[in-house]
């Protein structure tokens, strides 16, 4: 079936330079599709305006929401949300499993490696500089043995769908992974205003993953305790990502702190409690690793907790995710995790990788200063859609100041070609009507000492600007419900 006149989404352009994940080629709504398109074409458009306030007030009223930092403050924002669902089929979402598993285990293996007998770099496969000088790799975590030998618990993988109609990682995500709480909350809101619609649809659950996130972290206990105590640390109210970490803690059933709440004695850590100090076992902390522990990293944190590292390095207490994990995220990294799968896995990468450009290496450096207006470049440790340029959308005068900044420290940055998103329906407020954006996602995969996960469904990422590449919220993004289908 095609699109009529009358239809909500009749101003919907489609563009072949895109996969569009509504419509093949001949402009027909896909199978998976068309129970859903014909049910929302059943709306008008002054239903949609309606049912799209109904889910923002749905936002507003569980308090979600997230911080947008610009140079002269911060402003706190409701999340936005796609009353559209991304449908994934269980053929397809069986690729996306495999290989986001696939990528956290070897990336766990190359942790374990690097702070301890560093192979991969002795037979020359990933050169040592590369880790060194990544601004996250900690010397402290030499030699420690994080208990069930466990760093990245929780890995967030960013994928796209190119026009070849093939999934690309775009970069991982192993040090503090964010957005899970939106996944649910996005299930949550489209039931509220559309649950007719999952009637007609048999899609898993997203509503597990607390749970399986409490059984990861107690299987990753210290030895010598049956019954840990779990708690999530948050640098507090102020941070960007706040609403998540009290989310997760009251699903999970588990207390909420911040770094004045805990203290250390004898290299054990202890919450303070209106009945006493309770021990703690396990820390899911949602804090940077300069802030963890100021007798440690920098001693002017007032978020961590004096002694925390120490009581770590002798196996009291488990973090979640381990210190020192970002090396491995690192942009400049990411070009060599064919190799790492390979290496550690003995396998060939199930999900590919984006074509990658070091801007530390001299004839790639050149290649990108002359090509910058062709590609994407992007800071090697930034999150949130900071500090990335795109080419093809730069002035002449904005070329020039990207080419200088990367002259003044080109092993910030790597280089990757313009990739051309996937594009979604997406309900946009100023034309009340239906038009394509461009989306990507973002898996969360769990890894614990006898357990794995992988949540099936994702936060399906909407840059919300037509035309826009990035979907970040903090850079304007929204989000929409992520379906996996049933077999």
């Amino acid at each position: 079936m095609s699109i009529t006149q009358q239809s909500i989404f009749a101003s919907y352009d489609k563009d072949p330079k895109f996969y569009d994940e509504i419509f093949d080629e001949k402009g027909n709504v896909k199978k998976v599709y068309q129970t859903l398109f014909d049910l929302y074409s059943g709306h008008s458009s002054q239903d949609f305006a309606k049912l799209n306030d109904k889910a923002k007030a749905s936002f507003f009223n569980q308090g979600i929401t997230f911080q947008v930092y610009t140079d002269q403050e911060a402003k706190e924002k409701i999340f936005p949300f796609d009353l559209f669902p991304r449908i994934i089929d269980t053929k397809e979402w069986d690729v996306i499993e495999q290989g986001v598993l696939q990528r956290s285990k070897a990336l766990n293996h190359f942790i374990w490696d690097i702070y301890h007998d560093k192979k991969i770099i002795k037979q020359g496969i990933v050169p040592l500089d590369l880790i060194t000088s990544s601004a996250n790799y900690l010397h402290q975590m030499i030699g420690i043995d994080p208990p069930g030998g466990i760093y990245n618990h929780i890995s967030g993988t960013d994928l796209i769908k190119h026009a070849d109609g093939k999934y690309y990682v775009l970069e991982d995500n192993i040090r503090c992974p964010s957005g899970v709480s939106y996944v649910i909350c996005n299930r949550t809101a489209l039931k509220r205003a559309l649950f007719g619609v999952f009637n007609h649809y048999n899609a898993h659950t997203v509503t597990d993953y607390a749970q399986n996130l409490l059984e990861i972290m107690e299987s990753v206990k210290p030895r010598g305790v049956d019954e840990p105590n779990c708690v999530v640390i948050t640098p507090g109210v102020y941070n960007s990502a706040y609403y998540e970490h009290s989310y997760l803690a009251k699903s999970m059933g588990v207390e909420l702190v911040e770094g004045r709440d805990l203290f250390v004695e004898n290299d054990f850590v202890y919450m303070q409690t209106i009945k006493g100090p309770e021990r703690v076992d396990v820390i899911y902390r949602r804090i940077d690793d300069a802030f963890l522990d100021p007798l440690e990293f920098r001693p002017d944190s007032a978020l961590g907790v004096p002694g925390l590292f120490s009581a770590y390095k002798k196996g009291n207490v488990c973090l979640v995710n381990a210190p020192g994990t970002g090396f491995a995220d690192d942009k400049a990294v990411y070009t060599y995790m064919p190799e790492i799968i390979k290496y550690y896995l003995g396998e060939e990468p199930i999900l590919n990788n984006v074509h990658t450009y070091h801007c530390s290496r001299p004839d790639e450096l050149k290649y990108v200063l002359e090509n910058v207006d062709k590609l994407v470049v992007k800071p090697v440790d930034e999150a949130g859609g900071y500090g990335i340029s795109i080419g093809n959308r730069l002035t002449k005068e904005e070329i020039e100041k990207v080419k200088k900044t990367i002259q003044a420290s080109p092993r910030k940055y790597i280089a990757q070609p313009i990739m051309s998103l996937s594009v979604h329906a997406t309900y946009i407020e100023e034309s009340e009507s239906f038009e394509s954006r461009h989306v990507d996602l973002r898996t969360f995969c769990l890894l614990g000492a006898d357990k794995e996960f992988v949540l099936k469904g994702g936060l399906t990422r909407v840059a919300l600007k037509k035309g826009n590449l990035i979907v970040n919220s903090s850079q304007g993004g929204g989000s929409k419900d992520t379906w996996v289908l049933k077999k």
